[in-house]
């Protein structure tokens, strides 16, 4: 596949918007944290986001790999099933002059950074920085890579379509699944391990309310991931689904009508159980749109992307009182949900409502192969990896480092050091 100097122009600035979705979720993260924690969880989005940007141009678009390059492949019943890539490692033989494998490398890179970004949430206020980095690095060299394969660069998910005739395949043209459902498992994964935080669960086991320090922040890394995901959406669509830029308008229209939609049923969900909506859950609700805006976003009618959005903002709350309630799960951030449910959900739907060239009604079986192999197969896999890294690297910050605060205790200085005193004694 070639592309023409417009779409190939449009389709890198696209690309360039990328950066501003793991910018909002850092600045989400920080404002659902407490104050004594602020610096450490933007200091850990940085690195978080380096680190998996590194190891996928060391290794992991080798095992990524793009449609029609080379991949190591099964043959199965005379059908060949593509597995895992074999491109070079570095990005070494890519021709950086426009290419469509050369743009799904850049693309893979922030896709990686962002994927990175999400168990942070989940992690808050107890995830060492060291622990954070070694994560990243096998999920942007190993996990995502993978699993991008298998849905972006002509792997067996893709394959669904020619070899069983399953639609077009497995659909995901913004990383739903690859970025979104991959990054809220490793969150799961991640959470599971570390255990919740001191003074979350009494002795009888009941969650209390850990407020974050800053809703502000929570909002404006609301707006800008709205941009992020415009990029995500749109230049996942170019690159692997060879949309038209015509098509942009589409994009963007049901990717903020899924994303509003989310928000203002979460604020009527949260408002009827609360008496006032809360803006921190309604932001997630905001931002989990988003996430299951991506899997059809190309595709959608404008229609089917309202439904998308209603019951992706009735889902969230529910789901992460259920966690934390059900399950003892402490995510600070909601990532489980907001992006392992939501992604997971956006895949469903895309196979239930979105209209795809030439595809069939069996589209869902496609989409429910490659949820089972998210469930199945990824979420086993990133469980496995952190428990081994959490014994090689120890995860959780010693008890006095949680009481000080992750600022103090790893960074040595407070975000906030004028307020630092008078804040730690009421937040204890």
């Amino acid at each position: 596949m070639t592309l023409a100097p417009v779409t190939v122009a449009v389709c890198a600035a696209l690309i360039l918007l990328i950066p501003f979705a793991f910018a909002g979720l850092a600045l989400m993260n920080c404002g659902f944290g407490r104050s004594r924690s602020a610096a450490h969880a933007l200091m850990a989005a940085l690195t978080v986001a380096a680190v998996a940007a590194i190891a996928y141009v060391v290794c992991g678009f080798a095992w990524q790999g793009f449609a029609g390059r080379p991949a190591y492949a099964l043959i199965v019943s005379g059908k060949p099933w593509n597995w895992i890539g074999a491109e070079r490692f570095f990005l070494s033989g890519l021709d950086f002059d426009g290419s469509p494998a050369a743009l799904a490398a850049c693309f893979g890179v922030f896709a990686a950074a962002l994927a990175a970004c999400i168990p942070l949430g989940a992690g808050a206020e107890r995830w060492r920085l060291a622990g954070s980095i070694a994560s990243a690095a096998v999920l942007g060299g190993w996990t995502f890579p993978l699993f991008a394969h298998w849905v972006w660069g002509g792997g067996w998910l893709e394959q669904l379509g020619s070899n069983y005739g399953l639609g077009i395949g497995f659909a995901d043209a913004g990383g739903a699944g690859a970025i979104q459902a991959v990054g809220g498992l490793t969150a799961l994964s991640v959470a599971w391990i570390l255990g919740p935080r001191r003074g979350k669960y009494s002795p009888d086991g009941m969650p209390a309310a850990i407020p974050g320090h800053n809703s502000a922040f929570v909002l404006c890394g609301c707006l800008l991931a709205l941009t992020g995901w415009l990029g995500l959406n749109g230049a996942g669509a170019i690159l692997f689904y060879d949309v038209a830029p015509a098509r942009l308008g589409l994009i963007a229209i049901n990717t903020f009508l899924v994303a509003g939609s989310a928000l203002l049923v979460t604020a009527l969900v949260t408002r009827a159980r609360f008496s006032k909506p809360d803006a921190s859950l309604s932001a997630n609700g905001w931002v989990a749109g988003l996430v299951a805006s991506s899997a059809g976003a190309p595709f959608l009618p404008p229609a089917a992307a309202l439904i998308v959005g209603i019951v992706t903002g009735a889902l969230v709350p529910v789901c992460i009182e259920w966690f934390e309630l059900h399950l003892g799960i402490d995510d600070p951030g909601g990532a489980v949900s907001v992006h392992g449910v939501a992604g997971l959900w956006g895949l469903l739907a895309a196979g239930l409502f979105a209209r795809f060239p030439g595809g069939r009604p069996d589209q869902v079986l496609a989409q429910l192969m490659g949820i089972a192999a998210l469930l199945g197969f990824v979420l086993p896999l990133t469980y496995g990896a952190n428990w081994i890294l959490n014994r090689l690297v120890r995860y959780r910050v010693a008890p006095e480092g949680e009481r000080q605060g992750l600022d103090l205790h790893e960074l040595g200085a407070n975000a906030y050091p004028e307020a630092a005193g008078y804040l730690d004694e009421m937040q204890r």
